[in-house]
């Protein structure tokens, strides 16, 4: 460490100097403002929160605030007592669910808690290739052997799409012991499959529906956004509030349908099994403002604006012929707050450069094609404005594309070679080697970039050239002992 960074003590007072890194970048992001954000948490800096809440935070500080259940009468979490079991059911009113369960690390131990109690050791589990991977996680902690959906391929923006109801239909006529379905739907990019018709499929085969909806936890308070898939069949869905919802980062909620065929009392327990013994008032505090203000008029003012504001980046956007934004079409629907952007003769990361080195804005994520920007409930006009100006101006302009020289790529869109399953491999032994030594053997670990968590291997699939571009980061991969 620089010595000038290192802990100095004098004599006589002791006056001391740590250095605390992230401290310190707060510190300096804070003092010249910050960048404008079009990315997770969605409420941008503050802006998306209840105002009570705010209130709370600056008036008292959040050090102040920061506790755990059982004190200050707050309840428990598991179980839930108290005021904490009160804003659970208020959140299961509010999205139309059996019961909800709020989560504080991510939707991630919601899946892990759903794998658990849907599934038994090698179980057939029908999933699609664009999961999140904690629901891996899931196969290798109840030694299921997943079934692979692939979701349609959007080679024009490099991104996966939509579940098809026919390809659900073909797979479980194909794998009639298949004992579960869980399919994500929005995608990252917003993409909708059509829960509904997948849904009637499931039921005629008696097996539940799961449905990562964690990019959707807006739909259920405004009619100009898609249909939560917990009023479309499905038996279980996540939410997770942090991304677009207003709450803190990394707290969710797990949502059990009114007709599902899920057994609450084994999720409780498996929620139990997964969850800190030290929950943090100030992440369950978020997530109960969250649905409070979402439910509120103020706050489906601030959705409405949202979608206003996105509308508007598309309309000023569509009249440049060399810029396009995904949007609905006769395949397929999407949210219309997840803007999926492309501009002739850019990839994905040179557009994220110039964007935050020339305009000062940060987007989501970039794809090899295009990037991702999330229009969120934080988000002013006067910052959309500069948005849309921004975007004009790159696409008006000599900007080069020198993204050529990178040899990393970012959205693997490959079929898998599976050569046993994920918890076979995962407890095998393993070794690790060069990233060039890798192709030919058997990856042992999940590797995924965030964001958005959509995996490029899982254990137990061979690995091939074809990943190494995806795999530039890593200068040694996991594989399984020959």
């Amino acid at each position: 460490m620089d010595s000038k960074k290192a802990k100095k003590i004098k004599s006589g007072n002791k006056q001391h100097k740590t250095y605390a890194p992230i401290l310190e970048a707060i510190k300096r992001s804070s003092s010249n403002g910050g960048s404008i954000q079009f990315h997770i948490p969605g409420h941008t800096k503050g802006v998306g929160i209840l105002p009570d809440f705010k209130a709370l935070l600056d008036k008292y500080g959040a050090a102040k605030l920061d506790s755990t259940d059982e004190f200050e009468n707050i309840g428990t979490l598991h179980p839930p007592t108290g005021p904490i079991k009160e804003a659970q059911e208020l959140a299961a009113k509010a999205f139309g669910a059996k019961e909800s369960f709020f989560l504080l690390n991510g939707s991630s131990i919601g899946n892990m808690a759903l794998a658990l109690t849907l599934i038994k050791p090698d179980d057939k589990v029908l999933i699609g290739r664009n999961c999140h991977r904690s629901i891996v996680t899931g196969m290798i902690m109840t030694s299921a052997n997943p079934i692979w959906i692939t979701p349609k391929k959007h080679e024009k923006y490099s991104i996966w799409g939509e579940i098809t109801p026919e390809d659900v239909k073909n797979q479980l006529e194909t794998n009639p012991d298949i004992k579960l379905v869980w399919i994500t739907s929005p995608t990252y990019e917003g993409i909708v499959s059509d829960i509904k018709s997948i849904s009637n499929i499931c039921k005629s085969y008696n097996i539940p529906l799961i449905v990562d909806e964690a990019h959707g936890c807006l739909w259920n308070f405004s009619p100009k956004l898609p249909t939560s898939a917990l009023h479309l069949g499905a038996s279980a869905v996540v939410h997770s509030m942090h991304k677009t919802g207003g709450s803190f980062s990394q707290s969710s909620i797990l949502h059990v349908s009114k007709d599902s065929i899920i057994d609450v009392e084994r999720l409780k327990h498996n929620l139990r099994l997964l969850h800190t013994t030290s929950p943090s008032i100030l992440l369950l505090a978020s997530i109960d403002a969250a649905r409070a203000y979402l439910q509120s008029e103020d706050g489906k003012k601030l959705i409405d604006n949202a979608i206003y504001n996105a509308m508007y980046v598309r309309e000023e956007l569509k009249l440049y012929e060399n810029v396009h934004i995904l949007s609905n079409n006769d395949d397929f629907k999407i949210d219309p707050t997840k803007l999926y952007i492309t501009i002739d003769g850019f990839s994905g990361a040179r557009l994220e450069t110039i964007l935050k080195t020339e305009f000062n804005i940060e987007i989501e994520s970039t794809t090899d094609h295009g990037f991702l920007a999330l229009l969120n409930i934080g988000n002013n006009f006067d910052e959309v404005k500069y948005f849309v100006e921004s975007i004009q101006k790159i696409a008006t302009s000599n900007y080069h594309d020198i993204s050529y020289m990178e040899k990393l790529k970012f959205m693997p869109l490959l079929t898998p070679t599976i050569k046993m399953t994920p918890r076979e491999a995962f407890y095998m032994e393993s070794e690790k080697v060069s990233l060039e030594d890798s192709v030919g053997r058997i990856s042992s670990e999940i590797i995924a970039e965030c964001p958005p968590g959509i995996f490029i291997l899982v254990p137990g699939e061979l690995i091939t050239d074809a990943h190494l571009p995806y795999l530039r980061k890593y200068k040694e991969i996991s594989v399984l002992k020959d």
